[in-house]
């Protein structure tokens, strides 16, 4: 079980602080500066105790405790309860694994739940620390921070996303039908990605507003910022759904094509057969009526028509003759041969 990793920051620099947030909360309030407070993989013993020891609302605890929950922003009281989506993307399996992560946002703290330490928060301290305006903001410079470490991690995913389809629009053309499975998947790896992406833009606006009014200043560029990167990923997204529907419809529209010209093939086929059976079926009745009259007289009976007659035998050569004459003209007339 993780316990509380707690910093006090007076200003932007750093200060020896006590492991226990109710003590890290106090000496930030005595020096006038703010605790930074992250935790991972929680029980909810832990969360309802720093709820306790900070003030939070209740149904900001509530909503802390419910997993899976897109991204969101939402006003309790005096402070502000984030819920924000770092995402990575994995090229071999073709997923976008998104992780949830809890921001609880006060005057003189900034708390941070991830169920499954999804950001690396020493990391992102450091990196803080290098930016001394933005500590210098309190917790609204680490919201900031957060979700620049946030916007910015989705480039990868983005970009991995990205490259997967143009092997899928290449793989269109060719003769795996699979590819759909392929295209179907890869569509809900996306829409999962829109979830957390779509409500940023409207929550960094919100953010913008209410900066720039606790603030007391009038324009807030780094959320701005951090806005428009948002509306980006959000329209790329957006533009990869839209993307996918169309190969999806491109690649059923071939593969009926394909099943077309298949059928269309064996048709021809079958017509070729058929002609090729009536030609045989044709002449083997055509051979049959001269063999029919040939073994009649030649059942060797002493007692037979027109056996004593001169013209007997020229007779029946002239009948098949005739008869398969006769076949013949009426199969050819039939377009049998």
């Amino acid at each position: 079980m993780a316990q509380p990793h707690c910093v006090v920051y007076h200003g932007h620099t750093p200060l020896q602080t006590d492991p226990d947030p109710a003590a890290a909360l106090a000496q930030a309030r005595s020096v006038g500066g703010m605790v930074w407070v992250d935790l991972s993989q929680p029980t909810r013993e832990q969360v309802h105790e720093l709820a306790a020891v900070f003030g939070l609302e209740p149904l900001g605890v509530a909503s802390a405790l419910r997993t899976h929950q897109r991204s969101k922003l939402d006003r309790y009281g005096e402070h502000l309860f984030v819920v924000v989506q770092p995402a990575q993307y994995d090229d071999a399996a073709e997923t976008v694994e998104c992780h949830e992560v809890d921001l609880f946002v006060g005057e003189d703290f900034f708390i941070a739940i991830s169920p499954d330490g999804a950001i690396d928060w020493e990391k992102l301290r450091a990196l803080l620390e290098e930016l001394p305006d933005v500590l210098d903001r309190g917790p609204y410079g680490v919201l900031w921070g957060t979700f620049e470490y946030v916007t910015r991690g989705y480039r990868d995913v983005l970009d991995g996303i990205e490259h997967d389809i143009d092997e899928i629009e290449e793989q269109l053309f060719g003769d795996d039908e699979d590819v759909s499975y392929r295209i179907f998947a890869l569509q809900r790896e996306v829409i999962d990605l829109g979830h957390a992406t779509a409500p940023l833009p409207d929550m960094l606006l919100r953010l913008q507003r209410l900066v720039e009014n606790r603030l007391h200043i009038d324009d807030a560029p780094a959320f701005r910022e951090v806005a428009d990167r948002a509306r980006y990923v959000d329209a790329r997204v957006t533009s990869f759904r839209g993307t996918l529907d169309s190969a999806l419809t491109v690649h059923s529209s071939l593969v009926e094509q394909r099943r077309n010209e298949a059928m269309q093939r064996m048709t021809e086929t079958s017509l070729e057969q058929n002609d090729q059976v009536k030609k045989i079926s044709s002449w083997a009745a055509i051979g049959f009526a001269p063999t029919l009259v040939a073994g009649i007289y030649g059942m060797n009976f002493r007692f037979m028509p027109e056996l004593e007659w001169p013209w007997g035998y020229p007779f029946a050569i002239g009948l098949m003759a005739a008869v398969s004459a006769g076949l013949y003209v009426v199969f050819k007339k039939n377009d049998w041969l």
